[in-house]
């Protein structure tokens, strides 16, 4: 049986937690199946991959909304793609609807994993304008169709369940994301941190993410006044949303770094030495974030040894261990569009003072560290994980 595989991202282009995710788990698939990538973008070398596209050139012009047509035009070429496949395994909305019509014109089994879901990122809108109804018309036709759900972790299962109540629960499965632990491994070079803007030398407290309202960057900031002044902060901000966010983000730094020095902003994507080297030598590594059905992010700082402050919300709490790997900082959500925290100036009062609570206690965040390379070691490796995915494949075509 031939797996086709569909995705948004994958090597070289890769921006987020789901590309990392695939990228892994095709690699460790391919040790066992007959697997073929399809993604977006152009052409790529890897044996793995069957086939890149590109959208319908005559979709033009400025409107937010132009970027989700472009992603339904590679849908629809891609549910053609694929002829040949016994069983279609989609990722993100923006390869759901794909993974539908390939059911559905090809007869055989979707499988989707979920890594986040659309009704729950309403920021989106601001991104997408009227886009943002149709990609969720694209998760919400795959999802509610499709014959087996993967969700990253039991919270993201318990949320889709909310979202979609028309989904049997029986068809959604939890299988964690994971991750190279040779390649995610503790190490004392720090060459490249120089570059970065980073001192070696000093207690570092270190955020990875993209520049999105998910991801809680604003209230790492609000926090920053109130962190140790001896330690630097360092952003590693990736891609924005949107250009106004960014902006709200470059403002709101430019008046934390009139309140405090060693605020460093790294506004492009680190190459893998670059964030093993920032993650290994960081002294307490922070995800804020609002909504975070896993947090992939979160066992690569501790793969590398990093003692973890996250906020308590979504998959979170079933990687970083409270008191064992790190801290975690309660969370309410608020009654607004953006699932905000109901007390944000509480939010980052708790940040700071967890934060600050490992930069003063150095053998205990020490511990945390080895304790989280040790729990991803134990949970988090991929061999099992693409096992696991096997089996459900094989329940639904043998």
């Amino acid at each position: 049986m031939r797996v086709a595989l569909l995705t948004r991202e994958f090597p070289p282009e890769v921006y987020g937690g789901a590309g990392v995710h695939v990228e892994y788990l095709v690699r460790e698939l391919a040790r066992h199946i007959d697997i073929g990538v399809h993604c977006f973008g152009g052409p790529r070398e890897s044996p793995h991959v069957a086939r890149a596209y590109g959208p319908w050139p005559a979709l033009t012009g400025e409107e937010p909304y132009r970027a989700v047509l472009e992603t339904v035009s590679i849908d629809l070429a891609m549910a053609a793609g694929v002829q040949g496949a016994g069983l279609v395994h989609s990722n993100t909305w923006y390869t759901n609807f794909a993974g539908h019509l390939a059911k559905m014109i090809h007869d055989i089994p979707h499988v989707i994993t979920t890594h986040s879901l659309e009704p729950l990122r309403p920021w989106k809108a601001e991104q997408l304008g009227g886009g943002y109804a149709l990609s969720q018309f694209c998760e919400r036709t795959g999802i509610e169709a499709a014959d087996a759900v993967i969700a990253v972790s039991n919270g993201m299962r318990e949320d889709l369940l909310r979202c979609y109540p028309l989904v049997d629960p029986s068809r959604v499965h939890v299988i964690h994301n994971g991750i190279d632990v040779d390649e995610y491994s503790p190490t004392t070079a720090t060459d490249s941190l120089a570059g970065l803007g980073v001192d070696p030398n000093r207690p570092s407290v270190v955020f990875v993410g993209r520049i999105t309202r998910q991801k809680g960057i604003q209230y790492l900031l609000e926090a920053a006044p109130a962190i140790d002044p001896d330690a630097q902060i360092i952003f590693a901000a990736g891609a924005a949303d949107t250009a106004s966010f960014a902006e709200e983000m470059q403002q709101l730094v430019g008046e934390v770094s009139k309140k405090r020095k060693r605020v460093v902003w790294i506004e492009r994507h680190l190459t893998r030495t670059e964030m093993v080297q920032l993650l290994s030598n960081s002294t307490v590594f922070v995800c804020p974030s609002i909504y975070e059905p896993f947090g992939l992010v979160n066992i690569e700082a501790m793969a590398c040894g990093a003692p973890v402050v996250a906020t308590a919300t979504g998959g979170i709490p079933e990687i970083v261990l409270d008191g064992e790997t790190g801290l975690l900082v309660p969370f309410e959500p608020g009654d607004d569009q953006f699932g905000s925290p109901r007390d944000p100036e509480g939010f980052a009062k708790d940040i700071a003072a967890r934060v600050n609570e490992l930069i003063g206690d150095p053998g205990r965040a020490k511990s945390f560290g080895e304790a989280g390379r040790r729990r991803v070691i134990d949970h988090f490796g991929w061999p099992s994980i693409a096992t696991q995915t096997i089996d459900l494949y094989k329940t639904l075509r043998p």
